[in-house]
């Protein structure tokens, strides 16, 4: 998919309630206060029209924290993903492009999210971490003057010339190096997202040190930590959610 045509697609999900598995969902504006501040989050309910709850697991245990990640893929079927019937590979949230907020289920419970193999278990690690994803591509490839994505060479998604999509490594990041960005409105969700969570469940607003940002972490330092982590502090191959390309420093500067 073209990067211009995702507003188009992410307004059908809006307008219809439904996913690229056909399965229908209730979306409900919502807003919640955030603790110790003025300040409300704005997001949408996002339920299951027919009641499903087989995706996440309806347990709360003590979270200490918030793992990064971003869905290598577009609203729609980012949603139908992540609400896959008995599946249990969720999330709580999803940010949208267009900065929307998609609640999926109480962040109090959890399900899978970090993978087979990741640092400290997947049971013990979905169990005491809240995850969001963001809605994004992820790493693109370079094909003439095109970018396209990892599920098809002929899947353009800009022309190199646009470069308002699309992030260039200097220093190719788990040997990738063009990488699609995140709106600005992504990043002010996040953002305020990021505040809520923290407030709500105690959990410092505190992240790695940079030379252990961008890569896996000893799992007694990292079952330990208690603060903001990614998806790539947990696991070796076949992640890259989220690295370098990410805006750090801005949302560090924004907390």
């Amino acid at each position: 998919m073209k990067a211009t045509s995702i507003a188009k697609h992410e307004k059908n999900f809006f307008d219809t309630g439904r996913d690229t598995a056909g399965k229908q969902f209730i979306l409900t504006p919502s807003s919640v206060p955030i603790k110790g501040s003025q300040e409300k989050m704005l997001y949408v309910q996002c339920r299951a029209k027919n009641g499903d709850t087989s995706f996440y697991i309806e347990e709360k245990h003590k979270k200490k924290q918030i793992v990064l990640h971003y869905t290598a893929g577009y609203l729609k079927g980012d949603v139908a993903a992540l609400s896959r019937p008995n599946h249990r590979v969720s999330v709580p949230f999803i940010i949208a492009r267009n900065g929307t907020i998609l609640n999926l289920w109480s962040s109090a419970f959890w399900a899978y999210h970090l993978g087979s193999g990741a640092v400290g278990g997947n049971t013990n690690g979905g169990r005491r971490t809240i995850a969001i994803e963001m809605s994004n591509i992820g790493f693109l490839k370079r094909i003439g003057d095109n970018l396209v994505t990892v599920y098809n060479d002929n899947d353009v998604y800009c022309h190199i010339d646009d470069r308002q999509f699309y992030t260039k490594l200097d220093i190719p990041f788990r040997g990738e190096q063009y990488f699609a960005t995140y709106t600005t409105k992504q990043y002010k969700s996040l953002v305020l997202l990021l505040r809520y969570l923290t407030a709500e469940y105690d959990i410092p607003a505190t992240f790695l040190p940079e030379d252990k940002r961008y890569k896996i972490v000893a799992e007694e330092e990292l079952v330990n930590f208690m603060g903001i982590t990614s998806h790539v502090n947990y696991r070796t191959s076949g992640k890259w959610d989220i690295g370098s390309a990410f805006d750090w420093d801005l949302v560090i500067r924004s907390l």
